[in-house]
């Protein structure tokens, strides 16, 4: 049986934040669908992801105006993702080593194909890589 790979676990069809939308239009989208975070695109291709604690520090406590502040401006570096072909293995070390458990799954061209989040890859793994998962995502 072949290893099982971000692809083969994901969910597909993502909502995105564009990211000349602003907060306000945000923090509705995570309201409506009951999620924390989403990715922010610019058409298919991923520029990052915002929170709803991003949307919190970085916008509500320093006083800034929601309707006037865009996804663009929370941007922060590369955002972090896995490839959709990486094994689950891979995925795990990277939201370990990233401590995010939701990770943006990309294809070679870089476009947004799914979401894998810590409890996908937990259901895939085996128990015990499952547990070192949870463990290494979970510590401070």
């Amino acid at each position: 049986m072949p290893a099982a790979t971000a692809r083969n676990v994901m969910m597909p069809d993502v909502e995105v934040i564009r990211s000349d939308e602003t907060i306000q239009e945000a923090a509705k989208k995570l309201a409506r669908l009951n999620i924390g975070a989403m990715p922010i695109c610019d058409g298919e291709n991923l520029r990052g992801m915002l929170t709803d604690r991003d949307i919190v520090t970085k916008v509500i406590a320093e006083g800034k105006d929601p309707s006037k502040v865009t996804a663009r401006d929370l941007e922060t570096g590369e955002p972090v993702w896995v490839g959709a072909d990486s094994s689950l293995e891979d995925a795990m070390h990277t939201m370990a080593h990233n401590k995010v458990r939701r990770l943006p799954v990309i294809d070679s061209n870089r476009k947004l194909v799914g979401m894998l989040s810590q409890a996908d890859v937990v259901k895939a793994l085996p128990k015990e890589k499952a547990g070192e998962m949870v463990e290494a995502i979970s510590r401070d």
